[in-house]
């Protein structure tokens, strides 16, 4: 077959048929570590490709495969040197032509997230650098940083500047690039490092909450108290997400055996409604034999619920738990502290 005929009928592919080749050409082992990255709907749609795919030309694999390996490179070059960097390596490899069409489609599904630099950056280098700016340009600066890096840093505020940082984080909806732009060249010359802005919607009380789940608990009890004052019903948001009902998985068979005896078996019944295998297997597997039939039993006779009483049930755990742990009675694993239980 001649190959601009296999480039042809490769070319006419969508990109998930592209990525369903891919998949195939894998083997079943490597497919199934890549599906554990892509979400839901991502899977099902890939699998149905899959599964409607009854034949591939091996030349149209071999093109495939190829121009993956050409995209995954031409990523990496962006990432070692910016646009600029990846366009001349490539068109010294590949050559002009198909440097630009590489170049373009990784330009339209790829963008450059601000504060790169400063990513690849030790916390308390980062934070001799921003420590004495105003709060808001630290918690702009935080919402880019990975959590652990946000929490590391957050952790060695002064008490105060906590508290006003991690309000400000939680704030934060969106920031016009040219402020963005500003605050990122400051910090980047400071670091001398180099960059490229793309993204400005950053930060809210997700971030907030992934940067406090990974603070020390002391930190966090100052925050919240503070904010509680401040802003009673961000504060209550912000505990409200700290500790979703799915992280039950994540607590010790000694603390679930407790959080199972101070909830009444009506509010577990409604809250493993939707809950995933994970967390149902957890619960039944620390309870008696008897009382896990029981509670199947009464799971299924519940019938039809609206999802808002499965939430609110789910909700009264998770505010079980966190009381169980402000009194010491429980430990929630944080990314922040080494826990010590003696």
């Amino acid at each position: 077959m001649p190959t601009e005929t296999v480039r042809q009928r490769q070319r006419k592919l969508s990109g998930r048929q592209k990525a369903a080749v891919l998949l195939i050409a894998l083997g079943p082992e490597q497919a199934a570590q890549v599906f554990k990255h892509l979400r839901d709907d991502e899977i099902e749609r890939l699998t149905w490709e899959i599964a409607n795919m009854s034949h591939v030309d091996p030349e149209v694999t071999e093109e495939v495969l190829e121009e993956f390996g050409q995209l995954a490179l031409a990523k990496e070059y962006i990432n070692q040197g910016g646009l600029e960097y990846a366009r001349e390596v490539l068109e010294k490899a590949v050559g002009p032509q198909r440097a630009a069409a590489l170049i373009e489609r990784l330009s339209a599904s790829m963008q450059v997230r601000p504060f790169d630099f400063a990513r690849k950056t030790d916390p308390a280098q980062l934070l001799n650098f921003i420590q004495n700016e105003h709060p808001q340009t630290i918690s702009l600066i935080m919402a880019h940083l990975h959590p652990d890096q946000a929490g590391a840093i957050l952790s060695a505020l002064p008490p105060d500047r906590q508290v006003e940082v991690a309000r400000r984080l939680a704030s934060l909806d969106r920031t016009s690039p040219e402020v963005l732009e500003e605050i990122e060249s400051s910090l980047e010359k400071r670091l001398a490092s180099f960059v490229r802005q793309e993204y400005t919607a950053v930060g809210g009380i997700d971030v907030a909450v992934e940067v406090l789940n990974r603070v020390d608990r002391q930190t966090e009890r100052t925050i919240l108290e503070a904010l509680e004052e401040q802003d009673p019903e961000l504060a209550e948001e912000i505990k409200k997400r700290m500790f979703v009902f799915e992280d039950i998985v994540t607590l010790d068979n000694r603390a679930v055996r407790k959080v199972i005896s101070e909830v009444d078996m009506s509010v577990w019944a409604l809250a493993l409604k939707t809950a995933s295998e994970d967390v149902a297997e957890r619960i039944f597997s620390n309870m008696s034999k008897r009382a896990a039939e029981m509670l199947r039993e009464e799971i299924e006779y519940l019938g039809p619920v609206r999802l808002r009483d499965v939430e609110e049930a789910q909700q009264r755990i998770v505010a079980t738990i966190r009381r169980l742990e402000e009194v010491g009675e429980i430990i929630i694993a944080r990314g922040g502290e080494d826990e010590i239980v003696v």
